[in-house]
């Protein structure tokens, strides 16, 4: 996909002017993950928050004096075809919202970037790659655990062969939170797309997919195990890749006690990591990518994962591995690329689309208690 027939070229005028960003939704993605992100990569600057909540709006204008805020997104259609027309829309907005808002963004010729997931199924995301390769028009999907520091970390270990040919991949994300908080993303309610299966299984089954390539069979265990819950709150997903690897995934909001981050066993060692990335808790409590030259995504030693075979890495087993730095601005940085150059999308439509028939397969694996065959990968 190339980006928008509308974008600058690297030799006009406008290369060098910052790509005005509109910024749909101001909640938890929007104003924690996409806002300080865009406004910390060198090339975008964030131009227009659209939220309706009165009160977020303020937080907007508070944290990015200049911003322009708008209640509705009508408000960013209508300088569509205009020199005032944004030059990436973001969609950070509920996920029944993500389908309608970046098929509007695309008929408008304008590129977009989608949170995860961008849609409810498969046929959604590729009809949605379709209209994108149709149009000319950039779209990429927020993957951003594809910059964790212990994926990237991990990867750096797999390139260097230090696990040998890998067995079986464990990955954990999970939390304690007895309590429901409420809002969409606990909602029962098809077309509100929550549950964890869709959140948090976006980001392992997605990093499954990276690593080890095409899932041909799934089985999944989805709960609802909170006083109240409407929706998953405890899942556990098993892929078969086909090349052999198998993953077994786990999300939670009811884990009292956490597990390992990753797990990740093969013919020569084995890799264990706990503790999650820190970049999103110093999103949450304001901090900023390369604010003061400080650096960003580093981890104490004390945290890092251990490599080796035998022993326990809480006995003191193997040895530490040194972690990479996480680095989620490197998503927006690409983004920032594939606009000015034409270049490829860091997250794509298709791949997004790989990653919902694998949670598709989950839901009717744990509803009807089969193993779903996915079928050999499309080579083509």
């Amino acid at each position: 996909m190339n980006a928008s027939p509308t974008a600058p070229t690297t030799d006009s005028p406008a290369a060098s002017a910052p790509l005005r960003v509109a910024l749909v939704g101001y909640g938890l993605a929007g104003s924690v993950f996409h806002a300080p992100l865009v406004h910390a990569t060198e090339g975008l600057v964030l131009d227009t928050v659209v939220t309706s909540d009165p009160g977020r709006r303020e937080q907007a204008r508070d944290a990015y004096p200049g911003v322009r805020v708008a209640a509705s997104v009508d408000e960013v259609w209508a300088r569509a075809g205009t020199p005032d027309a944004p030059d990436l829309i973001v969609v950070a907005s509920p996920n029944k919202t993500h389908v309608p808002l970046a098929t509007a963004a695309l008929d408008a010729g304008i590129p977009v970037v989608v949170d995860k997931p961008l849609a409810a199924t498969a046929d959604e995301a590729r009809a949605l790659a379709a209209l994108a390769e149709r149009t000319g028009t950039f779209l990429s999907v927020f993957q951003n655990r594809r910059w964790d520091n212990d994926f990237l970390t991990l990867r750096r270990l797999l390139d260097a062969g230090e696990l040998g040919e890998v067995q079986r991949f464990e990955s954990r994300f999970e939390r304690w939170r007895p309590r429901l908080k409420g809002g969409w993303r606990e909602s029962g309610a098809p077309e509100e797309i929550g549950g964890l299966l869709y959140d948090l299984g976006s980001h392992v089954v997605d990093q499954a997919l990276v690593l080890f390539g095409p899932a041909v069979r799934v089985y999944a265990e989805t709960d609802v195990r909170r006083p109240g819950a409407q929706t998953d709150d405890d899942t556990f997903i098993a892929l078969t890749h086909a090349g052999g690897v198998r993953s077994h995934l786990y999300v939670s909001a009811t884990t009292a006690q956490l597990g390992p981050r990753l797990r990740v066993l093969g013919s020569r060692a084995g890799f264990v990591k706990y503790g999650l990335d820190p970049q999103e808790a110093a999103l949450r409590e304001g901090l900023r990518p390369g604010a003061d030259g400080q650096p960003w995504g580093e981890e104490p030693e004390h945290l890092w994962g251990r490599l080796g075979s035998g022993e326990s890495p809480l006995t003191g087993g193997g040895v530490p591995v040194r972690t990479v730095p996480g680095d989620y601005p490197a998503y927006y940085a690409a983004v920032a690329r594939a606009l000015r150059t034409g270049g490829p999308a860091p997250v794509t439509a298709d791949e997004a689309a790989h990653c919902l028939a694998v949670l598709e397969a989950a839901r009717t694996s744990s509803r009807d208690g089969v193993v779903v065959e996915l079928g050999a990968p499309d080579r083509g």
